[in-house]
This record gives structure tokens, C-alpha cells and sequence, in this order.
């Protein structure tokens, strides 16, 4: 007869995303197994290793916590004020509230050494060409300053983006934050779209 899991591995799942993106993928199992109260063993046999319950917690942050943001981005229509709200938004999310100075579970990873293993450096690329993709969708025609290539502009916000969110988990204050965004989205515009 086979084992009957006495957990839900979704919401296990769950508690370890928490866990990665607050503490770093330097976590080790036994701060898994104090946090989630499941042991190793049955870890081990729902999740694989620490290193495949990592890479599903960083799909899950994706899928779950970044997606529908990009898509909403993408989807905007207002051009550079939906990049200037999406902005203020990463900026209160990151600053202040339950999940404030966490920074994001993908730019951290970037900054950590798993960022070398081939299915994290999958997970975090996807996210790369989604989040420009995202700002690329989102740049209305005409609103980016003449002879400005608009996949350069996408490809700048994407990496304002990364650095607002490792920023923010260092402790940098939401107003330092804002006028950077400010400086950066001002150096975009033409003079008709303030």
C-alpha cells in the first residue's frame, strides 16, 4: 500500500517560496523542515532534493507572484504611465508591507551562485525576456523619445527593475528608489508625453 502524504504539497511548496525569497537559496533543509514541519525524508520523496525544491519554488514565484504583473503591464496600453504606475507599485510592494525588504525570489537568485545551474539559469532568463517583453509591449509608439530603439528602452527598465528590487532588500529608502525611476523614465519621453 502506498504512503499517504499527510500534507498538502502545494502549500508546503508555498512555505519553502516564502522561505527562499526571504532567507536566500542558501537556506539549508533542516530551516525547510523547522519551517514547514515535514521531514526530510518526506521532502526528499514529494520534492527531490534541496536543489529541485528550490528551482520549483522559483517556477512557482513566477508563475504565481510575477506573471500576472507582466501581464497586466503588457496588456496596460497607457505607455510610459503604465511603466511609471508599475514602478510605484514595485516600489510599495518592496518597501513597505508583509513582504518589504524581501527584495524578488528571481533577482535574487541572479545575485546568488545558484544562478549557475542550468535550470535556474532557465527559470531566471525566461523571467528576463518576459519582464522586457512586458516593458516592450507596454512602450506605446510615439511616447519614447525620437530615434530612441524601443527593445534598448525595454531592455533599460528591465534592468531598473532587477536593481529597484536588489536595492530595496539593501535597505534603500522608497524616496531614493522613486527618483531614480523618475530620472530613468524622464530620459525616455518626448516632450508631448510628460
Amino acid at each position: 500500500m502506498p504512503d499517504v502524504k499527510h500534507f498538502d504539497p502545494e502549500e508546503v511548496l508555498e512555505q519553502v517560496e516564502r522561505l527562499f525569497w526571504q532567507r536566500g537559496a542558501t537556506t539549508g533543509i533542516a530551516e525547510v523542515v523547522a519551517a514547514t514541519g515535514i521531514s526530510r525524508s518526506s521532502l526528499y520523496a514529494t520534492f527531490g532534493g534541496k536543489r529541485e525544491l528550490y528551482v520549483q519554488a522559483l517556477r512557482r514565484y513566477v508563475e504565481r507572484r510575477s506573471a500576472p504583473v507582466l501581464d497586466a503591464l503588457a496588456a496596460d496600453g497607457r505607455g510610459l504611465a503604465a511603466v511609471e504606475a508599475f514602478f510605484d507599485r514595485l516600489i510599495a510592494s518592496r518597501c513597505t508591507g508583509e513582504h518589504a525588504r524581501w527584495g524578488c525570489l528571481v533577482t535574487n537568485a541572479h545575485a546568488q551562485a545558484e544562478g549557475g545551474d542550468p535550470e535556474v539559469r532557465a527559470v531566471l532568463d525566461g523571467h528576463q525576456a518576459r519582464l522586457r517583453a512586458a516593458f516592450r509591449a507596454a512602450l506605446e509608439p510615439g511616447a519614447l523619445r525620437p530615434g530612441l530603439d524601443p527593445d534598448g528602452a525595454a531592455e533599460l527598465l528591465t534592468l531598473l527593475a532587477y536593481g529597484v528590487n536588489l536595492r530595496s532588500r539593501a535597505g534603500a529608502h522608497p524616496d531614493d528608489l522613486r527618483r531614480g525611476v523618475s530620472a530613468a523614465l524622464d530620459s525616455l519621453r518626448t516632450e508631448e508625453h510628460p
